[in-house]
């Protein structure tokens, strides 16, 4: 599927995602009219939200397709948030943030130690002393357990689509293969595919990473920051600051 497809149908897959969750954990940890980067911000949607909250948002992702819908948004409501294009492993031009956000899992897209480490180093470098980097990841017990060759998927008017997870070869990795069936103007549906690739490490070795990039004051939690991490959670949420 070519990125221009994937980014249209973004918004549809993300319909029940925990938008309000994620803004409540961030804004737990900012205070207001903080200069947030929101990383892999997708089409935007958690950013407009921290904007409209009183933060001063970038949002900045790989994709130039999803920010292209993330800046149609921002013009819909009449909001001058700044979208970049860059890549999280090598972002620059940011200096004395007072928090980076990186959610909805976004730190699994990426495949190899080095990439999760680069990407550790960058988020310090952009931040101010004391500022936070929060985000959130799968869990192991999810990978191995939850995506373990599960099947989802929905059948609605305009759009239907079966997602199949698979382990990957890596360690803690997983495969998703899905298959669109986009319903068209003359009413047949074009079908679309996307492979998508993740990938975790165990909470130990984020926390290790994190204290070799420069951060301390590491919170490791479950249920959006609102208790402690358990093993069968199926996402690991983190709190980090700068030195």
């Amino acid at each position: 599927m070519s990125e221009q497809h994937f980014a249209a149908l973004y918004d549809t897959l993300m319909e029940d995602a925990p938008y309000g969750a994620w803004l409540q954990f961030a804004t737990s940890y900012v205070k207001k009219s903080a200069r947030i980067l929101d990383l892999a911000c997708g089409t935007g949607t958690l950013t407009l939200q921290l904007e409209d909250q009183g933060f001063q948002t970038t949002g900045v992702d790989i994709s130039g397709e999803m920010l292209a819908v993330a800046e149609k948004k921002a013009r819909e409501r009449g909001n001058n948030t700044v979208f970049m294009e860059q890549d999280m492993r090598h972002i620059s031009g940011f200096s004395n943030m007072d928090a980076v956000t990186l959610f909805c899992d976004g730190l699994n897209y990426l495949a190899e130690e080095n990439e999760v480490k680069s990407t550790f180093s960058h988020v310090a470098e952009s931040l101010r002393s004391g500022g936070v980097f929060l985000f959130d990841v799968h869990s192991p017990f999810k990978v191995e357990h939850i995506f373990d060759h599960q099947l989802y998927g929905e059948n609605a008017e305009e759009i239907t689509y079966l997602w199949f997870c698979e382990p990957g070869e890596a360690e803690l990795s997983v495969h998703h293969s899905l298959t669109f069936f986009i319903k068209q103007e003359d009413g047949r549906y074009l079908r679309e595919d996307e492979e998508l690739f993740q990938r975790t490490f165990l909470p130990s070795v984020y926390k290790k990473w994190l204290i070799e990039a420069g951060f301390h004051n590491i919170v490791i939690s479950g249920d959006f920051g609102k208790r402690d991490y358990l093993e069968e959670d199926d996402r690991i949420f983190f709190k980090a600051e700068k030195k």
